[in-house]
């Protein structure tokens, strides 16, 4: 399972619309959340309502958040698009498996129910997840670049703690030169240095959320900087690889 958790805090103003980008991996199995850093409320209600459109369109989750609650808020704005994500998989295999196109969960017998409810809650911790972490670095974000660096480092503890495959990459935009996106950490299961994250850049004004979303789906698909599901260093039990590389239900096909 795949994820962006856009950090931002005001709208986009540089290039294709970030709806439409959201939109876009979404159709690439990436599922996109935002999480809206509001301090003394400069946000505003564009920005706000922007913020929402955006996860709408990424088929995640919005949430308006200060700085004190920011990791808190990605570690479950994680566990709960992963847990909607592996609901909507069973549900659609209830629905072809039995047959009916209005299949629920709750539709089955209790103990049919009770089965399907363990394997999801094993699958939400077993099955491989790999989350982007694409942070806004304008101007106006400096501020808050220290609840950033906080809630990467719950982040990497909360995704390590997990059974399954887990990797975490770090991304900013803008980037430096030109560029719509630099990657801070590459996909790593361990993050080791959080502190030297977003040290001495040159924050600008511009704000290319858009284009940051589809560079971001690119070096999903490996083809940006030190990218790409296979090309990294991996990591992780023999199984671990094979349940990166074949989804979420290679260990539950016979």
């Amino acid at each position: 399972m795949k994820q962006i958790i856009l950090i931002t805090d005001g709208c986009s103003n540089v290039g294709v619309s970030p709806v439409v980008a959201a939109a876009h991996a979404l159709s690439e199995g990436i599922t996109v959340n935002v999480v809206g850093v509001v301090d003394q409320g400069e946000i505003g209600e564009l920005g706000s309502e922007e913020i929402r459109e955006i996860a709408r369109a990424g088929g995640g989750l919005s949430r308006m958040v200060g700085s004190a609650s920011l990791s808190q808020t990605v570690q479950m704005m994680t566990r709960k698009t992963v847990s909607h994500t592996i609901r909507q998989v069973v549900g659609a295999e209830l629905k072809a498996i039995m047959g009916q196109e209005s299949m629920e969960l709750t539709d089955l017998p209790p103990d049919k129910r009770a089965q399907v409810v363990r394997v999801i809650d094993e699958m939400e911790e077993t099955a491989a997840l790999e989350v982007a972490l694409l942070v806004d670095a304008s101007a106006s974000m400096k501020p808050k670049l220290a609840a950033v660096r906080e809630a990467v480092r719950d982040l990497m503890k909360s995704l390590e703690a997990r059974s399954g495959a887990s990797r975490l990459a770090v991304l900013r935009f803008p980037g430096a030169s030109g560029e719509e996106v630099r990657v801070e950490q590459a996909w790593s299961g361990r993050l080791a240095k959080v502190g030297e994250l977003f040290y001495n850049i040159n924050m600008k004004g511009t704000t290319p959320t858009g284009p940051a979303i589809l560079q971001t789906v690119k070096y999903f698909a490996g083809e940006g900087k030190s990218g790409g599901l296979l090309t990294e260093k991996t990591t992780g039990t023999t199984a671990e690889r094979r349940q990166t590389k074949d989804g979420i239900w290679s260990d539950y096909v016979v």
